[in-house]
């Protein structure tokens, strides 16, 4: 059966590039139905998948780019529609498809939950719980606490790997919280490593510094969607690259 995120995904297609079909959709910009109908071809596996399609519509309307309903009053409307089948883009949904997204990056929690869980191992609880923070901020459209959670489940790799390389916690974590702290312990990681080392841990972390710094400040920010989703990117890819790099960089 077709998965949550693949729903989305056809969805989101279909509200880029329009209705393929030659059907109405009874003034909706999206009707659930016809889609359905569409994309799977089988009516047992139709029926089986439709709640999915249903889901993943509701999910686009709790994230504001979608909502339930007709375009304006007098345009056609039907009782499935009015039953859930019928949607329409919302203004917000409208600028965010046109950013063109690869919204893909999962920011459905269970994806990105199935994705970030690997690393809980490598870096611990308290970057599974940042992780997992930001990715709920985000289906929130808190764009700054998105950015300031992936800004510490950052710092929560940076933290596990210094204990790892040095064997000292309380040596890193005394280090951590002195001035410049978090400066001096990723000199303590990447200090002695190679330049494409640095330039690879530099180069994923740069942003999310500046933005977990930004989005911690008392002053008025331009963090938007944008920077939130590729705060989510960036982190996603730091795990992954600190995870395949560890063995050389704590040696």
């Amino acid at each position: 059966m077709i998965k949550h995120e693949d729903a989305i995904k056809i969805i989101i297609n279909w509200i880029k590039n329009g209705n393929p079909t030659s059907y109405s959709t009874y003034g909706y910009d999206i009707y659930i139905s016809h889609i359905v109908k569409y994309e799977i071809e089988d009516y047992q596996e139709q029926k089986a998948s439709a709640s999915v399609f249903f889901d993943a519509a509701w999910e686009l309307c709790r994230r504001g780019i979608l909502r339930p309903g007709i375009k304006t009053i007098d345009v056609q409307s039907t009782e499935e529609g009015s039953a859930g089948c019928g949607f329409c883009v919302t203004p917000f949904g409208e600028n965010w498809i046109k950013e063109d997204q690869d919204i893909f990056v999962p920011t459905e929690p269970e994806r990105f939950a199935q994705m970030i869980e690997p690393y809980k191992k490598v870096f611990g609880p308290g970057f599974h719980e940042r992780a997992q923070q930001a990715i709920r901020c985000y289906g929130a459209h808190a764009y700054l606490a998105c950015c300031a959670m992936c800004g510490a489940a950052a710092e929560s790799i940076l933290l596990a790997a210094a204990i790892a390389k040095s064997k000292d916690e309380a040596k890193v974590l005394k280090t951590y919280a002195a001035a410049n702290g978090r400066s001096r312990v990723e000199n303590m990681l990447i200090g002695q490593a190679t330049k494409d080392i640095k330039r690879g841990m530099l180069g994923l972390t740069n942003l999310l510094k500046y933005w977990r710094d930004e989005a911690s400040h008392g002053l008025a920010t331009k963090i938007t969607d944008n920077e939130a989703y590729i705060s989510l990117m960036l982190l996603l890819r730091y795990s992954m690259f600190i995870s395949d790099n560890l063995k050389s960089i704590i040696k």
